[in-house]
């Protein structure tokens, strides 16, 4: 283990830079620079995942899609997920990274625990994250969406710091894009998928954005 010269490690040090930034990111407002002609938000943390490609031209990004992750699951610490969706996890680190070697996916966003927000792909751009799925008659969610993960595993509840970054990113999205619809990941990929799942309160979530609009139209 490398170690500083006041004796802690390089890599607690770097965690604590890590904490440092993330409780920074927690603080900022979220909103579009003026300057900005992308659909990256200003006050989240921005990490580039090489998972994305251009949508089909003309396309109305109006479906938000929920998900939850943890890696491994259950556990709500360390950076597995953000280098799973950058192409750096480590596939030998733990036995559950095994079935992800090879795979190749990411989202626009996702909350941590306490409600650090981290964006991964331009939001005009299209993130792989819903896979085979369908809205309404209409596949390729992936098409006209905006994936927002939340680190969980469900069957823990949610944070309300989460539920507070998710009705803000919300809120922020729909200044930008022509948002109509919010689903979970098990709403347009049934049987393939439970995400949220049943510790997603959609009551809350729902009200705390009613101002925007969306609507949800599935029945849990």
């Amino acid at each position: 283990m490398n170690r500083g010269p006041h004796g802690r490690s390089r890599e607690a040090a770097g965690e604590d830079s890590d904490n440092r930034a993330a409780a920074h990111v927690r603080r900022r407002a979220l909103g579009w620079s003026e300057a900005a002609s992308d659909g990256w938000l200003d006050g989240a943390r921005r990490l580039h995942s090489p998972n994305h490609d251009l949508r089909p031209p003309d396309t109305a990004v109006d479906l938000l899609v929920v998900h939850h992750i943890s890696l491994p699951p259950g556990r709500f610490s360390g950076d597995a997920v953000q280098r799973l969706f950058t192409n750096r996890l480590d596939c030998d680190a733990h036995p559950f990274f095994a079935q992800l070697r090879g795979v190749r996916v990411s989202a626009h966003f996702l909350v941590r625990r306490r409600g650090d927000l981290l964006q991964f792909v331009d939001c005009d751009a299209r993130a792989w994250h819903a896979g085979v799925s369908s809205f309404r008659g209409r596949e390729r969610c992936n098409d006209f969406s905006i994936g927002i993960e939340l680190e969980g595993d469900g069957s823990t509840p949610f944070t309300q710091a989460q539920y507070r970054r998710l009705a803000q990113l919300t809120a922020a999205l729909c200044t930008r894009y022509p948002l109509r619809w919010v689903a979970g990941h098990s709403d347009i990929a049934p049987g393939r998928k439970t995400d949220p799942g049943p510790y997603f309160d959609w009551q809350q979530y729902l009200g705390s954005v009613q101002a925007c609009g969306l609507s949800r139209p599935f029945t849990d």
